[in-house]
């Protein structure tokens, strides 16, 4: 699709043979009213009902979203308003640090390259840096007590300080190697689907050039390889790895699924944790191992990155629908024109299966576009997505909620922002 927007465009032939190609589509007035009344709706109030697609679980369903009222992102006791403290400020002096060695680590010899790497870490276009967030306070979240060799016990105060401090900088390169992996996903994402928009201004891909916008976020992964190598931790290493092989994973998904895939809710949900969640759970994970915890701490972290990112991939599918060119960055209905079926058309085919008969002939026709948007304004697809997110985003604050006891203000604090980010992933309205 094209955009007005004053941005260089360059030619991109050759690079991508799947690529879909869909024109520039322009819903009708009456299809778009019939969607836009969604934007009233508050947050979902749960009613009780069997829901499925518990992601990750065995049975795949939860039966009135019935787990204990203390892990309710809006009842939380760890939560309540008083205690609230704003978690991007909690870690703001460390994500400052860590922008200036983002900035530093993705210099190149070659100034091209050097220009189109750095292109999404200058000041103003970094976007929310939400992912080292959340990393940065689960290192403090998890500062806990391990167990340690009586020589340790014996060590002096400055020798305990000083592991402390290396620890924290080692659980702040897995903040860096993750927002360079999730940049690079970024600049590869924009090629396949051929964007001219991110993070509110033209795409790398639109201003340089696909096979640059390539090498760009190849360069980048190339970093967090070398970044991570320095980490001399075999298991982070493969966690991390396999992250790069989920995102693959979940781009073929979704470039290659069958008729019966494509309106399966569990194949989406699948590719949902390949594309978004793995990233986020697996670093969380990382900072665990890195700190020396159980296992038990370490899949409760990995819990909350896998539930934290599904709602906000979620609530991301919601708002293409709901929200603005303005508020999202990029444009509104992408994913539709593009062809991609995501949760609040999928639930929306469950109650009107003749929309799927529209979805099968690949909505590269305006009118099946204006059709599928009418089905879905008359469904509660919007809504069943936003519980959706809602039950994933309890399921992360249970996980917080599970983590051993600890009396340090510290960890206290930064659990409870953990818990606020679950609020306003599922409140976000850009």
């Amino acid at each position: 699709m094209m955009f007005s927007r004053g941005c260089s465009r360059v030619s991109r032939t050759g690079l991508n043979p799947f690529r879909w190609r869909y024109p520039c589509v322009t819903a009708s007035s009456s299809a778009v009213a019939a969607y836009h009344k969604l934007l009233s709706h508050s947050n979902p109030t749960i009613t009780p009902s069997m829901f499925k697609y518990a992601w990750g679980s065995t049975e795949h369903t939860l039966c009135g979203f019935c787990y204990d009222a203390r892990h309710h992102i809006h009842n939380s006791a760890t939560s309540t308003v008083e205690d609230q403290s704003d978690p991007f400020s909690l870690v703001a002096d460390e994500l400052s640090i860590l922008a200036d060695r983002l900035r530093s680590m993705v210099v190149a010899e070659v100034p091209k390259l050097a220009s189109a790497a750095e292109y999404f870490f200058k000041m103003g276009v970094e976007g929310k840096r939400f992912r080292p967030t959340v990393l940065l306070l689960m290192a403090t979240a998890l500062n806990m007590p391990v167990s340690v060799s009586s020589a340790d016990r014996l060590s002096p105060a400055s020798v305990v300080d000083n592991l402390e401090t290396q620890l924290r900088r080692r659980q702040q390169c897995i903040a860096e190697i993750t927002e360079m992996i999730h940049v690079a996903s970024l600049l590869h994402d924009d090629v396949l689907d051929d964007a001219d928009t991110r993070r509110g201004v033209c795409s790398l891909n639109s201003v340089m050039g696909n096979k640059l916008a390539v090498l760009a976020g190849d360069f980048l992964l190339s970093r967090a390889c070398v970044a991570l190598a320095s980490l001399h931790n075999t298991e982070v290493v493969t966690l991390l790895a396999k992250v790069v092989e989920h995102l693959v994973t979940g781009e073929t998904m979704q470039m290659t699924t069958t008729s019966e895939q494509r309106l399966n809710m569990q194949y989406y949900m699948d590719k949902t944790y390949f594309k978004t969640a793995s990233l986020i759970s697996n670093s969380c994970k990382a900072i665990a191992l890195l700190a020396g915890q159980t296992a038990e701490a370490a899949t409760l972290a990995y819990e909350y990155g896998k539930n934290l990112g599904l709602a906000y991939q979620l609530i991301d599918d919601v708002l293409d629908y709901t929200g603005t060119s303005a508020s999202l960055g990029k444009g509104s209905l992408s994913d539709i024109r593009h062809g991609i079926v995501t949760a609040p058309l999928l639930f929306a085919i469950e109650e009107f299966p003749q929309l799927g008969e529209v979805v099968q002939r690949g909505l590269d026709n305006p009118a099946d576009i204006d059709l599928a948007l009418d089905y879905l304004g008359k469904s509660q697809g919007i809504q069943k997505a936003k519980e959706l997110a809602l039950k994933h985003a309890n399921l992360a604050a249970e996980a917080i909620d599970s983590l051993p006891e600890s009396d340090d203000e510290d960890v206290r604090r930064s659990r409870r922002a953990l818990v606020d980010l679950t609020h306003r992933v599922i409140n976000r309205t850009k």
